[in-house]
């Protein structure tokens, strides 16, 4: 058997990621192949100019059924685009480019901003973050490590 021509790392179907740059330092992602663009969920969401450029002021919650330890994040517009929720319905989505740090690697990742309240997860990691150097084996979790101890007790509310 010849070598792939790449070297991957193994993901599971949810990880806990790093968003260094938004001054998150955990946050538990579902990894979805089935989403092309990633998604982060954002709330106060509001649009400003800084020298001429369009730019986003946006909340970021890191824990589920929490407003703990929310932090605020500018970032300059990357992109609007069309997307299409699971539930089939589409609307236009503000594209930032955001540092993830995912087990271990930092990578650069084009996440639109949504309100995912009502989802299990604040934030999705899509196909087009995962070829950055990813496979996902959907049986496993936490492949590239489990975040502290306090860090999940918060992100279930028990702290």
């Amino acid at each position: 058997m010849t070598e792939p021509p790449y070297s991957s790392t193994i993901v599971g179907w949810r990880e806990w990621v790093t968003l260094p740059g938004a001054g998150v330092p955990w946050i538990k992602a579902k990894i979805d192949t089935g989403a092309r663009t990633s998604s982060l969920h954002a709330f106060d969401v509001e649009e400003f100019e800084r020298d001429g450029e369009p730019w986003v002021r946006f909340g970021v919650r890191p824990w589920q059924n929490s407003d703990e330890d929310a932090v605020v994040v500018e970032s300059r517009v990357h992109d609007r685009r069309q997307v299409r929720s699971s539930s089939g319905h589409v609307d236009e989505r503000i594209v930032v480019l955001m540092d993830v740090v995912l087990h271990g690697t930092h990578l650069d990742v084009e996440m639109n901003l949504s309100n995912r309240d009502e989802m299990g997860f604040r934030m999705l990691i899509g196909r087009e973050a995962l070829r950055q150097g990813f496979l996902v084996d959907a049986g496993e979790s936490f492949l590239g490590g489990r975040a502290p101890k306090r860090a999940r007790r918060r992100n279930r509310g028990r702290e």
